[in-house]
């Protein structure tokens, strides 16, 4: 049986049967679609492959502590841009206020 390494709620990798539904860029702490042109630009040149983390799904990397990519959660991205100006110089009240705007 294959097995995926995916990041939990507490940021740190876990083994799971399930394929992830988000990627993302541990070094960045932005999560987002496979389908990502910004990532897939940078996968492509082998530059970002060291820092590539998965997701079980959009909620685990919120919680993380991860934002949404400007590139490709472009529904997202101003609801983050929102919570970042309630809450400017804390990030972790933003993603709160984040998560709450997603309806998390």
């Amino acid at each position: 049986m294959k097995m995926y390494t995916l990041i939990g709620t507490d940021g740190k990798p876990y083994q799971s049967e399930q394929k992830g539904t988000f990627g993302g860029n541990k070094q960045g702490k932005i999560y987002g679609g496979f389908d990502c042109p910004s990532a897939n630009y940078y996968i492509a040149r082998g530059q970002y492959v060291k820092n590539r983390v998965f997701f079980a799904d959009e909620l685990t990397a919120i919680l993380a502590g991860y934002q949404p990519c400007a590139r490709c959660m472009k529904e997202r991205y101003p609801l983050w841009k929102q919570a970042k100006n309630q809450a400017p110089g804390d990030r972790k009240h933003a993603l709160e206020i984040y998560r709450s705007l997603c309806g998390y």
